[in-house]
């Protein structure tokens, strides 16, 4: 039997320290904090979407995931529905340099603007949106 993949669920990002990384998607993404599971995990909601924080010193045996997570790997693309001028402005009130944009690239579903910056453990974050 063939099927296909409809969404993104969720991802799980290793991070040195879960509170740093919760508050800074929190302040500078809008992103919803929340603790799941019997163990309290930190997620983090945003759309139908959610990023699981995952502290770099969990086993294998306390976190069931990828068998090579570490600080800093990750390269997300977040889709905002505001401008790019907003989008500088609000990175900018939330003390966040931009490392790169706005510049064009294509996105899954077609042109878009995107500005880069950084997360606390050194993750590219691009924030791009399609419709400006």
């Amino acid at each position: 039997m063939r099927f296909s993949v409809d969404r993104l669920d969720h991802l799980v990002i290793t991070c040195r320290d879960v509170d740093i990384m919760a508050n800074w998607y929190q302040r500078v993404l809008g992103m919803e904090r929340e603790a799941f599971g019997p163990y309290k995990r930190t997620s983090l909601r945003f759309g139908g979407q959610k990023i699981n924080l995952r502290p770099a010193d969990a086993t294998q045996e306390a976190w069931f995931t990828g068998e090579k997570g570490a600080p800093g790997t990750q390269d997300l693309c977040f889709v905002v529905t505001v401008t790019p001028p907003e989008i500088v402005a609000h990175l900018h009130g939330c003390g966040v340099m931009i490392e790169l944009g706005p510049v064009s690239k294509v996105g899954a579903l077609g042109s878009i603007t995107s500005l880069y910056c950084r997360d606390p453990d050194g993750n590219l974050i691009e924030i791009s949106t399609y419709h400006f």
